[in-house]
């Protein structure tokens, strides 16, 4: 069973693995090491255990609202997804471990996310889909706002994205 439920700091180390392994896998797999590393930022250290490293990684993952979708397993719970967004009207990021994805983890998170932000009076949102992505958020209701864009991203190249939206259910803009 798969529970959602608000981060904490705790879940650190366990989300800064699942957010390497997802986008290094599904986003960067294109693209050099060097270049990986650069997109990566603190993520690329995901599997340190230096302090440093960690503290980097808990910093990056930080946003106003942050959600867990985690499961039972033999070890305890495991960290299956994880979604950042709440900066204005932002949905920031969403990353489901690969033995997870289609299993509606990641529909379950975005709906969360969509009704906190309609108790925080948001009337859309409009997040920076990777080209892996995009094909997941139409399913959910989002449109295409503009072409593909590139954007810095941490100390690296340009990354390309499709900016995206979705006008909330019950707001004015509908």
């Amino acid at each position: 069973m798969i529970h959602i439920r608000p981060y904490d700091e705790i879940n650190a180390v366990a989300a800064g693995e699942l957010i390497a392994d997802t986008f290094g896998k599904y986003n960067l797999a294109h693209v050099s090491a060097l270049q990986k590393k650069r997109l990566m930022g603190p993520f690329h250290y995901a599997q340190s255990d230096l302090d440093i490293h960690r503290k980097a990684i808990s910093d990056a993952i930080e946003a106003p609202i942050v959600l867990i979708a985690e499961t039972n397993c033999q070890e305890g719970k495991a960290l299956v997804g994880i979604l950042r967004g709440g900066y204005g009207d932002r949905l920031h990021s969403l990353f489901v471990h690969e033995d997870y994805q289609r299993q509606g983890i990641g529909r379950r998170l975005v709906r969360r996310f969509e009704a906190l932000m309609v108790e925080r009076g948001s009337t859309v949102i409009r997040l920076a889909a990777t080209p892996y992505a995009v094909p997941f958020y139409l399913t959910v209701g989002y449109k295409r706002s503009t072409g593909w864009r590139e954007m810095k991203l941490f100390d690296a190249e340009m990354f390309r994205y499709q900016p995206m939206r979705k006008v909330l259910v019950g707001s004015n803009e509908e």
